[in-house]
């Protein structure tokens, strides 16, 4: 709660004081209430309102004095700036119990106005003024500004992120900036005895910096004025007008840190210069740091990374051709990362997660950098961060790291509404232990930064009964131009083995799987339904994948209709399951056009019969599928298609600060 502004009045000597256009200024009456005073009358200059605060049952008297009641209080307000010093002027007069004079008190008020302004209506424009400064709300009719974190290298030569340099290198770095605006006005001869005095948290910090403009000449200097290390600076030679700065995030939400910072500018009264000095005002406003929002497969794709693997047995230049073919249908770019870019590490999609940052007045993507860290360990650091372009990573502290630390284990749903409840951004996805049971885990440090980014409410569903463990083994999403929009894919066994019973009976049942693939095991039809070992080790997936499906319902709002069952079958290594052929949930989507790992399904009538259903089961919904030949180069390798790309999406439309976490 703000501190009251109080002047002591005095009946010896003329009081002097400075106010703020619009707030109270406390007249203690008290101690200048000269002895046998009964009652007072308060008169002042036209600029000046006079408010007489009393308890109800005390009544002015008949001649518009007050009595001096030990409840009453004198307030003034001044609601425009002073021209000259000391231009408004207070009279309090007191009077005896016969109604005569017995002193008066003067005081002389100096009325300058300071407001700190920012983007408080989230539409890209500073405007003065504003109710509610220091609170930050949520929703479509919310206030209060956003802070990008600076997390992008537009600095030319710098070695890490912008936000790890004290110094603004280049114009372009101003633009990931939000600017907070100090307005002055009033006669410049009052700011010489007072200090005007911006100021952050101790415990926000570390997570901002703040730069301000100075004009010198034709040239401006930013000079860093708050941050780690400084708490409060002290503007110098203030008089009226604006003073900018330029304000820089340097954390993201995370554990301990809700997002949100304050500054203040504050008005203070100091006899000293080396005083510290009494507040007589301050005005304060509240940023809150922009998430990291990752990107549905239902978002438009703009960019396909994929390494290139040329030396060796596994090389995967079969893969890349499909792929391009992929590309050059969904219209889209498609960037190849060399082999020693990659250091020979072809899984590009459980090293980093794309998303992106959002302000009103920019938007930028950022690459998240998993603590994986195998042979792609820089190459997101090294060949991603740059101009427009931001990095994160979180690294545990112990570095221990499983598979499940692989981004290949995240996922996130389109929008979905969970009874009644909208997220708009939909739904991130982790892999992990079922919740009562021990095993290996996303690390602490991944799954708190995500919970704490709060637009894209987490859900862990169960992966720790696969061998690699990550959700894109089972699920994925897919667009559909009818219902929510999407569809959920899940990974069924009950769905291949129906599929294969249903061409036994048909007669088909001596169709082999895996054609045509030197030293694959190739089993029939009739063989895969006989192995009763097989059939036990998909019960046990079956369940696992069952379990999900009940989460993902409950969690994400779906109904049945709302899920597809792709044919796929596991087999159990140890406890945990892999999958006996290339898995096609374990795909690329590109708009309506999908990628999807080659089965190499028992063939009937010529035609991969996994192939047909799963095409039966999709292109109604307007999707188009390209069965891609991975086999050698991903699947036997424990991945797939999925596994073996990148994604870069459009942003939301859906601006983040308009839902309601």
């Amino acid at each position: 709660m703000p501190r009251r502004h109080v002047v002591q009045m005095s009946t010896s000597h003329a009081s002097y004081g400075v106010c703020v256009v619009g707030t109270e200024v406390f007249l203690d009456t008290r101690r200048s209430t000269p002895k046998g005073a009964a009652s007072f009358d308060v008169h002042a200059t036209s600029a000046v309102t006079v408010h007489i605060i009393h308890s109800p049952t005390t009544k002015p008297m008949i001649n518009s004095r007050w009595p001096l009641d030990a409840d009453i209080e004198v307030v003034v307000t001044i609601d425009v700036t002073s021209r000259t010093v000391n231009d408004n002027k207070v009279k309090i007069a007191y009077y005896g119990r016969e109604g005569n004079e017995l002193s008066v008190a003067w005081l002389y008020l100096t009325c300058v106005d300071i407001s700190l302004d920012v983007d408080l209506g989230r539409n890209g424009r500073v405007k003065s003024k504003g109710k509610d400064k220091a609170k930050w709300t949520w929703g479509p009719d919310g206030q209060g500004a956003v802070l990008l974190v600076n997390c992008d290298r537009d600095s030319p030569g710098a070695g890490g992120t912008d936000s790890g340099q004290v110094d603004i290198r280049t114009p372009a770095d101003l633009q990931d900036m939000s600017i907070m605006l100090l307005r002055t006005q009033g006669p410049s001869a009052i700011f010489a005895e007072y200090q005007v005095v911006l100021h952050v948290p101790e415990s926000e910090a570390d997570k901002v910096r703040v730069f301000h403009a100075i004009r010198s000449d034709s040239h401006t200097h930013y000079k860093p004025v708050l941050g780690p290390d400084k708490l409060s600076y002290v503007l110098d030679h203030v008089g009226s007008g604006e003073n900018t700065f330029y304000v820089e995030g340097l954390a993201f939400p995370d554990v301990g840190f809700s997002g949100l910072v304050s500054f203040s500018a504050s008005l203070l009264e100091a006899p000293h210069k080396s005083s510290p000095g009494t507040p007589i005002f301050t005005d304060t406003v509240v940023f809150r740091v922009a998430p990291w929002i990752m990107t549905p497969n239902t978002q438009q794709p703009l960019e396909v990374f994929v390494c290139s693997i040329q030396w060796g047995s596994d090389s995967n230049e079969v893969f890349l051709e499909g792929l391009r073919v992929l590309l050059k249908k969904a219209n889209c770019k498609l960037t190849i990362c060399s082999e020693v870019e990659t250091r020979s590490d072809r899984w590009i999609q459980d090293e980093l997660e794309f998303g992106y940052v959002e302000a009103p007045h920019k938007t930028f993507p950022v690459v998240f950098d998993s603590p994986r860290n195998r042979g792609l360990k820089d190459f997101a650091f090294k060949k991603i961060l740059g101009p427009d372009f931001g990095y994160v990573t979180r690294e545990p502290p112990r570095k221990a790291v499983t598979s499940l630390d692989s981004f290949g284990n995240l996922d996130v749903s389109p929008p979905v509404t969970v009874r009644g409840k909208e997220y708009p951004l939909g739904r991130i996805l982790i892999g992990s232990p079922l919740p009562w049971a021990p095993g290996r885990r996303m690390s602490k440090v991944v799954r708190d930064f995500l919970y704490a980014q709060k637009v894209q409410a987490p859900v862990e569903v169960y992966s720790e009964w696969l061998n690699v463990g990550h959700v894109d083994e089972f699920l994925t999403f897919v667009p559909a131009y009818d219902r929510k929009g999407f569809r959920l894919l899940l990974a069924s066994p009950n769905a291949c083995y129906k599929l294969f019973k249903e061409k036994q009976r048909q007669g088909h049942g001596e169709a082999t799987q895996l054609i045509g693939l030197k030293g694959a095991e190739k089993r029939s039809i009739d063989e895969i339904l006989a192995d009763e070992s097989l059939k036990n080790d998909n019960r046990h997936v079956q369940r696992c994948i069952d379990w999900n499906r009940d989460l993902l319902k409950q969690e994400l709002g779906l109904s049945e209709q709302d899920i597809i069952d792709i044919p796929q079958l596991f087999i159990l290594r140890g406890s945990r399951a892999d999958a006996l052929f290339p898995d096609m949930v374990n795909m690329l989507v590109l708009g309506k056009h999908l990628g999807i790992p080659k089965p190499f399904g028992p063939l009937v009538g010529g035609q991969c019969c996994l192939e047909e259903r799963v095409r039966a089961l999709l292109e109604p919904l307007g999707l188009t599928c390209t069965f891609i030949d991975d086999f050698f180069s991903y699947h036997v390798l424990s991945g797939d298609v999925h596994c073996g790309t990148n994604v870069r999406r459009k942003p939301f439309a859906f601006k983040w600060w308009h839902m309601v976490p």
